[in-house]
């Protein structure tokens, strides 16, 4: 083999030259390609949760909520870093922005930024206390920073703390639902047959939460009685009946028809063996009240309640599909055939129990069990849906009269809210008021990861993290280092 020729000096800073020159080309075309793929990636791209903690990710309601907002929608938020709901809102707003363009966040530090917060306490006649601030069109809605979180019953650990929810997704899309509407839905409860009142704080009968639920939502809570008020007042958007004991009078049962004839909304909650005097009203509206109590062996713990964990089609129950809901010693809402022709209301159910079980029509029975004389078998259903619009073929907009029609008054009350009760009370609410688009949003649970260890443990710990694993680094190091001089 012939020796290299020597190259010349010229020769020589000609091929360096080169190199250097092909180099800067290649870092160019690097750097091009870099700057080519952030501006893409930045116009397209896709968000992905890899976290465990939900409180960043916007349920479908929320999205389609901010979909439809044409606006801009300016959000303000002052708000302390120490505060303990900050990064759940910093995260959770960052959602919003990406979801929408329209959405512009600002967030102000009231101990540093002091002209700022002035300017925004005069702006929007703040009382100076952390808070939240939807701005759309001119219009605001506050939301203070002590509704963010709202505290439970235990959360069930040895040390004893309490069960924390964070309702930022709820209180901040019901506010700008609330700016995109022109006036606040009112939500009457009747009174004077012994029902339930949004009123009452006991502990376990009271209705005192899901009114405050209502609230939430950007709904007007207040009470009717029918026999002193003689009518039903114009802006009662729904109407709701939960649990009466008495009858109502034949009065205040027309009052009822005459609502529902001018396109009102009613949500009922009837318990089982309780006569309220609105049977012959549900039989016009194609649904027939069942004096019995449905059984389901399969789905009960203590044989007074029955789970729900599948629900048909509607848009009532389509986000409750992952969910459970628990009524308690519900009565049969059963669907009455109708002859064909004419605006007949159309009945869908909304919960049942399973095929094992059963309308009971002897419940005073302890030890009871399926006759087939007289029981009826399941499917049975504990909660219907129904709606009555234009005839079908003529193509008119008429609002549509709707009716819930629920077997049970305890799953919402203050002791039976569990599971996704209040969900199912909220929407059956929202869809008789025509928001579907702000079905209910669940709150997210604080849940701590709590890492406890004992001294051999924690030994074991340091021996694997300070010693083991820098050692097999720096062995790893000395093996390249001894591999490239060899």
């Amino acid at each position: 083999m012939e020796p290299r020729a020597p190259q010349s000096p010229a020769s020589c800073r000609l091929r360096r030259t080169a190199l250097r020159a092909n180099l800067a080309v290649v870092v160019l075309l690097a750097c091009a390609i870099f700057a080519m793929v952030n501006y893409l990636s930045m116009r397209h791209y896709a968000r992905i949760h890899w976290s465990r903690d939900l409180f960043a990710q916007l349920s479908e309601k929320s999205r389609l909520l901010l979909r439809s907002v044409a606006d801009d929608i300016r959000i303000v938020v002052l708000l302390r870093p120490a505060h303990e709901a900050y990064r759940s809102v910093t995260a959770l707003l960052q959602e919003y922005a990406a979801v929408s363009p329209n959405v512009s966040v600002e967030f102000v530090d009231p101990d540093r930024d002091l002209a700022r917060t002035e300017q925004l306490v005069r702006q929007y006649r703040l009382g100076g206390s952390e808070c939240v601030v939807f701005d759309i069109g001119g219009r605001h809605q506050v939301v203070a920073a002590a509704d963010l979180i709202e505290r439970g019953g235990p959360a069930g650990g040895e040390d004893g703390t309490t069960r924390r929810e964070f309702r930022g997704e709820q209180r901040f899309s019901s506010a700008i639902y609330a700016l995109t509407q022109a006036a606040r839905p009112a939500v009457h409860f009747i009174q004077g047959h012994g029902e339930r009142s949004p009123g009452d704080f006991d502990r376990r009968a009271g209705y005192s939460r899901i009114a405050a639920r209502l609230r939430d939502d950007n709904l007007d809570v207040e009470l009717l009685n029918l026999g002193e008020a003689k009518s039903v007042p114009t802006r009662c958007a729904l109407m709701v009946v939960a649990g009466p004991v008495q009858s109502f009078a034949p009065f205040e049962v027309a009052l009822i028809r005459d609502y529902l004839d001018r396109k009102g909304r009613l949500l009922l909650l009837l318990d089982a063996r309780a006569k309220s005097g609105l049977e012959p009203l549900l039989l016009e509206w194609g649904v027939l009240l069942g004096d019995d109590i449905v059984v389901d062996e399969t789905r009960t713990l203590s044989g007074r309640e029955l789970y729900i964990t599948a629900y048909p089609a509607h848009p009532i129950t389509d986000p409750l599909q992952s969910l459970a809901s628990v009524l308690f010693l519900p009565r049969s809402i059963r669907p009455r055939p109708f002859t064909a022709g004419g605006d007949k209301p159309v009945v869908s159910a909304l919960a049942t129990c399973s095929p094992q079980g059963w309308a009971e029509f002897d419940p005073d029975d302890v030890s009871a069990q399926y006759d087939p004389p007289v029981d009826i078998p399941g499917p049975v259903p504990v909660a219907v849906a129904i709606e009555r619009g234009p005839v079908p073929g003529v193509h008119v907009q008429i609002r549509p009269t709707r009716l819930v029609v629920i077997g049970d008054s305890d799953f919402a009350s203050n002791g039976g809210l569990m599971g996704a009760n209040a969900d199912l009370f909220l929407n059956s609410a929202n869809w008789l008021l025509d928001r579907e688009t702000l079905l209910s949003i669940s709150p997210k649970t604080f849940e701590g990861l709590r890492l406890v260890m004992d001294a051999r443990q924690l030994n074991q710990l340091f021996w694997a993290v300070g010693i083991f694993l820098p050692g097999l680094v720096a062995a790893l190091g000395f093996g390249v280092c001894w591999r490239r001089r060899h």
